[in-house]
């Protein structure tokens, strides 16, 4: 039985080490194969007896399960942009062995250090645990990782209350045979796996996650790109019918001209500009895309198109008020905006055309301006801008 729980634990550690060849990016994965694997290392050393004698191998096992229990608490902080930091862990770590080595050397009591061990452990994950309860109101993973890893910690004060008492086995053989010991190992294979499966389970939905952020992402903008606009588009107007929704079409005046007479990496400055203005001034509900060259949509759920066509004139003037350094005297960068109210009923290709429609309007009426398609007005800019 002694055995089950470092097979396990080892077999833990290589997939982990094997996602981290998958995601180097991911370092946090490396903590995470060698908690487990030193944890595993420092049950070995206790059931073969090495090194020799009750002093030195309390102490090398300590150090083996102390750093494996930093290790683990510093992954699963880190995978979350948090730490305990490396000072804070040594301490730890000094803290722990030393207290082993006193227990150990100088007065020696089994009894202490089982308590030692098995509390400072439970409050190392404690402390783990409530950094992440940041996390509970995000994906379904990671309120399962906390839970786990809350009960992991918790479970070290009650088992080791209830199975060791106040006096310890006298004899290593006695001790081997007590209930402390295989109730250790049972609730190791059993509480280590579950958090060793969540943690797993939780870098998995990571690199997931990274992989559909990838395939939805313009790349040079940040906002979505026209397959994952479409997507989020449909199930938004499924829903439209509760509450008014509007979209915004885009696209920047003379943007070949700017690529011409000053180079694409002007013109990828624009787009990014454009795109950074874009996702600064929505809100939360709005969803913005980049479908292609420099058409860019926002769709408004909740919003009424005079609402839409006064977003559309912040985002315009916004526009043309923005420096670029790249454009001589007066110049500016401008685009030109169609605004379309959802109707009832309406798919969202009938919106878009209605939108593409109303901005071919303000293209064709001087651009740097607003049409709105239901209403059929315009909002002509102050100043023209030759841009």
């Amino acid at each position: 039985m002694a055995l089950i729980g470092p097979g396990i634990l080892c077999v833990f550690g290589l997939c982990f080490l094997w996602a981290w060849v998958i995601e180097k990016k991911r370092h946090y994965l490396l903590l995470l194969a060698a908690a487990p694997c030193l944890f595993a290392l420092g049950v070995l050393s206790q059931v073969f007896g090495w090194p020799p004698g009750t002093g030195p191998n309390a102490v090398f096992s300590s150090l083996l399960y102390t750093s494996a229990v930093l290790l683990a608490a510093e992954g699963i902080l880190r995978r979350s942009g948090r730490r305990l930091g490396l000072l804070l862990d040594l301490a730890i770590l000094a803290a722990i062995t030393g207290g082993l080595w006193y227990f150990a050397f100088v007065a020696p009591n089994l009894l202490a250090r089982v308590y030692l061990q098995n509390f400072g452990y439970g409050i190392i994950l404690l402390i783990a645990a409530l950094h992440l309860t940041s996390l509970m109101n995000r994906r379904l993973i990671d309120r399962i990782l906390f839970w786990t890893l809350f009960v992991f910690a918790l479970h070290f004060f009650p088992r080791t209350i209830l199975t060791i008492g106040l006096e310890a086995p006298t004899t290593a053989p006695a001790f081997a045979a007590s209930l402390f010991w295989h109730t250790l190992h049972l609730s190791l294979a059993v509480l280590g796996t579950a958090l060793a499966a969540a943690l797993l389970a939780a870098a998995l939905s990571d690199v997931i996650d990274d992989l559909r952020h990838e395939r939805d992402i313009d790349g040079l903008t940040g906002v979505l790109n026209r397959r994952a606009f479409e997507a989020r588009a449909e199930a938004i107007l499924a829903q439209a019918w509760r509450s008014p929704c509007a979209l915004i079409a885009c696209d920047l005046d003379r943007f070949k001209q700017i690529n011409d007479r000053h180079g694409h990496a002007a013109g990828d400055h624009v787009l990014t500009t454009f795109g950074e203005l874009l996702r600064r001034t929505a809100r939360t509900a709005d969803v913005v895309a980049r479908l292609g060259g420099e058409e860019f949509v926002v769709l408004l759920p909740g919003a009424s198109d005079n609402g839409a066509h006064l977003v559309a004139e912040r985002l315009r003037d916004s526009l043309a008020a923005a420096p670029f350094p790249f454009l001589p005297g007066s110049e500016r960068v401008t685009a030109s905006f169609g605004v379309a109210q959802h109707r009832p009923g309406e798919t969202f290709e009938a919106l878009l055309a209605r939108a593409d429609s109303a901005l071919y309007q303000a293209k064709a009426g001087g651009r740097n301006r607003t049409v709105n398609a239901d209403v059929d007005s315009t909002a002509p800019p102050q100043t023209q801008s030759p841009a």
